[in-house]
């Protein structure tokens, strides 16, 4: 049976070993990557504007269904808003 010593002197060779193998497959999955976005057309800018930002102004103002005079405002998805309960929510309807 191995000693402690011996396991982590054999872990720390795996872990070398695991770190020069990815380095080495990290060629080829850019490789791969450069190939599918040729194929398909794809700028690194393209990747970078796909989706929406989380916490975005603009994309939570487009979304605003139902609003007060206050400025409240509600998309009308998930639990409606405590300045709405209890209240005719189509009379705050914006659109």
């Amino acid at each position: 049976m191995a000693t402690f010593k011996e396991l982590q002197d054999q872990i720390a060779k795996l872990k070398q070993d695991a770190e020069e193998v990815r380095l080495k497959e990290i060629g080829g999955a850019i490789a791969q990557i450069k190939s599918l976005m040729n194929e398909y057309g794809i700028t690194v800018q393209d990747l970078e504007s796909t989706g929406r930002r989380k916490g975005s102004k603009a994309a939570s103002l487009s979304n605003v269904q139902f609003k007060d005079d206050s400025g409240n405002t509600w998309s009308g998805r998930g639990r409606m808003p405590a300045w709405l309960k209890g209240k005719d929510k189509e009379n705050f309807r914006v659109n």
